[in-house]
């Protein structure tokens, strides 16, 4: 042994595992491929049973499940395998709660290979793909995320509305920037039924939020807006702006740019509503915040993940009053409201 290695060795287990993470995210998918959280929702199988079930062979099951269960995602006893708590509630398609479209989506061969080219963003200081990533105009991204993501931002939107209060009942005229899927809009019509919303998207993107709001039975009281919040003409008047999952893409001088138009479409006492990934102040925790800058580094030229006195400095300077921050546990997000 070389004579200038330390006494006791440390482990390279944290490296082991960040070097083959791959291997967790591989499983997943083809767990949730295979459909195995929602045939193992309702009784423990064996790797044979499950296998006749899923369409595999029963060696591939047992070493998928073997997987599944050393990382967490399903329990084993003896030779059967059943669900977690977790995985019955956000894997197993039997649940009000699934979130398997928006886990599928976070490991299609898309959104990862972007990453292999992280170290082309670090040299570059942005995305590497052409043109402008993600915030491209209407890039097909988009309307697969909308597809994908609803059933994952169901629960934050709840909560969001209930936030702002939308179950007192009053006469909300609500714009739902970016809207995407359409589901924070969509919670605050379902939890006021004197709220008329406006979304705000890609045209393409915009058919995926009205079919939600078609399905949510807010019909009547949903419009859409198509185009980019930058260039049209958003009106003015209202009284909820919601900035979901949307101010991290941009740099500071445009977040602000942004906000003014926000600012002036608001009616006095108008407030906005935005969802962020916040880091602390050392950027480094929460973890899953702080890692959520790395995203905006391939995806965008100029993105980042903003701290609260990042947010809070360029709402100020949009003309907005205090921010109240609002974290959404048991989720990583957090909610910035503010008003005019």
């Amino acid at each position: 042994m070389p004579d200038d290695l330390p006494a006791e060795l440390p482990s390279p287990a944290l490296f082991l595992d960040a070097a083959a993470g791959y291997r967790r995210s591989a499983a997943l998918r083809a767990g949730l491929e295979l459909d195995v959280f929602t045939a193992l929702d309702g009784e423990p199988l064996d790797a044979a049973t499950l296998a006749e079930r899923c369409g595999a062979s029963p060696r591939g099951m047992r070493i998928l499940c073997d997987g599944l269960a050393a990382m967490g995602a399903l329990e084993k006893r003896g030779d059967r395998y059943a669900l977690t708590r977790d995985a019955a509630i956000f894997l197993s398609r039997k649940s009000p709660l699934c979130m398997a479209p928006g886990f599928l989506f976070l490991s299609s061969s898309e959104f990862v290979s972007v990453f292999q080219q992280l170290t082309a963003a670090v040299r570059r200081g942005g995305t590497p793909l052409d043109g402008q990533g993600v915030l491209a105009p209407e890039a097909e991204f988009w309307r697969e995320f909308a597809r994908s993501m609803a059933p994952m931002m169901a629960y934050p939107a709840e909560s969001v509305a209930q936030l702002l209060g939308a179950d007192r009942g009053q006469p909300w005229n609500v714009l739902d920037v970016a809207a995407g899927h359409g589901m924070f809009g969509i919670a605050i019509g379902r939890q006021n039924p004197r709220a008329c919303i406006t979304a705000l998207d890609w045209p393409s993107v915009l058919e995926i939020a009205r079919w939600n709001a078609e399905s949510a039975g807010l019909s009547d009281r949903y419009r859409t807006l198509p185009g980019s919040v930058f260039e049209l003409n958003l009106g003015t008047g209202y009284d909820v702006v919601l900035l979901t999952n949307f101010l991290h893409h941009f740099d500071p001088p445009t977040c602000e740019t942004l906000l003014r138009r926000v600012h002036a479409a608001l009616a006095v006492g108008g407030r906005v509503a935005a969802l962020e990934f916040v880091p602390s102040v050392d950027r480094v925790t929460p973890p899953f915040a702080a890692m959520f800058a790395l995203n905006m580094l391939v995806h965008t030229p100029a993105g980042d993940a903003y701290t609260f006195p990042e947010l809070e400095r360029m709402f100020r300077n949009a003309g907005f009053g205090p921010c109240e921050l609002h974290p959404l546990p048991p989720g990583p997000q957090t909610v910035i409201i503010t008003q005019k």
